[in-house]
């Protein structure tokens, strides 16, 4: 999940959870997410917990923290989130690996954190294991390797498809790169192979987005992650946005991008399953995704990782060389935590819920909610044989506008 700096409450050093949290603690679908904080370069848009190798230098000139030791590293996470957990049942139905760039770690690196996974928890029969890929860092013996290592699903980092909308991204491959790369994941057995688009940066015309998508689509992956960009604070892109150098696309333009995509889309077979995700079946949806969606529990583990067991969410210390520090005092890398209220996971629930197809429960929204939801289907943004159903399902349109809806109904 994305790092963000919350305030909340010390987590104890043992990483002890309330009893609260751990009510239920396996009878709730569990998955783990893992984060690899390295990078080469930092994109330009990009505002994640990431480090370059000059990053990850003391002032001494030592290196403050490195990628050669860090699967040894989230290992020792894996092994203390099962003390603090303990001793319930929990197979992991899901994991998954993202970034930075996982895909700078050797395949074995990463093997080493599923195989502690899987001691200490269990994989669940059929589990969804995967990981991002930079398309720049894997070839096709890297990802036989990384399926022979227990991945069943790879992610890759596609944005675009023309030259110049990477070079605004600050995006290292080449066009064509990320289509070679879901050839050679399908070749190494690979079930399920996303590619991941981003639509909206600037000099992007729609003829460029409609030009990605037919690129995407002739590399034949089962799932397809489209997002707007999100000119974010602090990043280098806003400051070229700030100066004047670049012109972010508006609503509208955003708006029919989405548009162009979900009809692309749907027509070579690949159905929303969420505002932002197609899929050719249920099988190929992001079962990781949706535990986040459908408020499962998750470990998270690595620098600035976010977990959710049972209503108790925290974030761990930003930088892997506190982190580091942390789990060698045999303490919790967490940095703080918070515990929500039955209001603040209702609240959730809508504003997670609503964003898949299945929608949310008319029952879960109180009497101004449900009132807000009959204005939404007159309005065209709900469907009206879900609502007649008793759930609230965004119409495409409504989809468009989820942020807007959600403010409503709840």
């Amino acid at each position: 999940m994305p790092s963000v700096v919350l305030d909340g409450e010390p987590v104890p050093a043992d990483g002890a959870l309330p009893a609260s949290a751990l009510a239920g603690f396996g009878e709730r679908p569990f998955g783990v997410y893992v984060h690899v904080p390295f990078c080469v370069t930092r994109c330009g848009y990009c505002d994640f917990n990431t480090y370059t190798a000059e990053e990850l230098v003391s002032r001494d000139g030592s290196a403050a923290a490195t990628r050669e030791g860090y699967a040894a590293l989230a290992e020792q996470e894996v092994r203390f989130a099962r003390r603090a957990l303990g001793p319930a049942e929990a197979p992991v139905r899901t994991v998954f690996v993202g970034g930075g760039t996982p895909t700078l770690l050797p395949p074995e690196d990463l093997g080493q954190v599923l195989r502690a996974i899987d001691e200490e928890f269990g994989l669940a029969p059929g589990a969804e294991v995967t990981t991002e890929a930079n398309p720049e860092t894997v070839d096709a013996g890297y990802l036989a390797r990384l399926r022979e290592a227990g991945f069943t699903r790879v992610s890759f980092g596609m944005q675009s498809a023309r030259e110049h909308v990477l070079k605004v991204l600050e995006r290292t491959h080449t066009p064509g790169r990320p289509q070679k790369c879901a050839q050679w994941a399908r070749e190494a057995g690979f079930e399920h192979v996303n590619l991941d688009l981003i639509y909206g940066a600037p000099g992007e015309t729609d003829d460029d987005w409609r030009a990605s998508l037919e690129a995407a689509l002739e590399a034949g992956p089962d799932h397809v992650s489209a997002y707007s960009l999100i000119v974010e604070e602090g990043t280098r892109l806003a400051a070229r946005v700030r100066r004047g150098e670049l012109s972010p696309c508006d609503d509208d333009v955003l708006a029919d991008r989405y548009l162009i995509a979900d009809e692309m889309l749907e027509r070579a077979g690949l159905h929303a399953y969420e505002v932002s995700n197609w899929a050719r079946d249920t099988a190929a949806r992001s079962a990781h995704n949706r535990l986040y969606w459908t408020g499962g529990d998750w470990w998270g583990v690595g620098p600035g990782a976010h977990s959710h067991v049972g209503g108790t969410r925290w974030w761990n210390v930003k930088h892997p060389a506190a982190y580091a520090a942390r789990l060698a005092a045999g303490a919790s890398p967490g940095q703080a935590r918070e515990v929500l209220g039955a209001e603040e996971r209702r609240f959730e629930r809508i504003l997670l819920e609503l964003r898949i197809a299945e929608g949310c429960p008319l029952e879960l929204l109180d009497a101004p909610g449900r009132a807000a939801a009959g204005r939404a289907v007159r309005e065209g943004l709900l469907d009206p044989a879900a609502h007649a159903g008793g759930r609230a399902v965004l119409t495409r349109r409504g989809r468009l506008l989820a942020d807007a809806v959600v403010r409503d109904l709840t």
